[in-house]
């Protein structure tokens, strides 16, 4: 049963309203409307690169495959969509951690990390973590020693990039829905670890 004295957040009033504004005038159905709601919840999005991190991290031959061509790889798994751009994965190491931008606009990498967040398209972000990526990082929460170099890599319409980040300490008992429950949207982009 729900709790009908709690009202929605102003957004999602917003989209309400103007989910009923386009069925009312004939341009939405209900039907469509979910059919969307549904391809973003559960074909693509970020569970998706979870499941894609994992398999690499307990497979290294996937890994390899992944490495090596990241689109063909993520469509074994059944993630495909990227419209003719190249997928590239970046290795997390001890030596080096991965940052994606994308400076010209939001490209991105939709089938396995879903709808791009607000901070990704804003052009401080665009700008800074291209001039000082170790200090946006910090401001997300992620220290980054200084031994280690930061990387940041451009994605554009023919190129999109996707961060494997390095497995957690002590993770080598855990199967793949377990590890893929520690992975996060963020992660994937390189503004965070684990």
């Amino acid at each position: 049963m729900s709790d009908h004295s709690v009202l929605p957040s102003e957004a999602a009033l917003k989209i309400r309203a103007i989910q009923s504004l386009l069925s009312e005038k004939g341009f939405l159905s209900q039907d469509v409307t979910d059919t969307i709601v549904d391809y973003f919840e559960t074909k693509v999005g970020p569970r998706n690169g979870a499941q894609v991190v994992a398999k690499a991290w307990r497979d290294a031959d996937f890994k390899a495959r992944l490495l090596e061509n990241g689109r063909e790889a993520v469509n074994e798994l059944g993630f495909s969509g990227f419209e003719g751009a190249t997928l590239h994965v970046l290795e997390n190491t001890d030596e080096v951690h991965n940052v994606v931008v994308c400076t010209l606009c939001s490209c991105y990498p939709w089938p396995v990390l879903g709808l791009p967040p607000i901070w990704f398209k804003s052009p401080p972000y665009r700008s800074r973590v291209v001039i000082d990526p170790r200090g946006v990082l910090a401001e997300f929460g992620t220290e980054i020693p200084a031994s280690k170099e930061i990387r940041v890599w451009d994605s554009n319409a023919e190129i999109r990039y996707f961060v494997l980040p390095q497995p957690p300490a002590n993770s080598e008992t855990l199967n793949e829905v377990e590890l893929a429950a520690l992975v996060t949207r963020d992660s994937m982009i390189g503004t965070r670890l684990l």
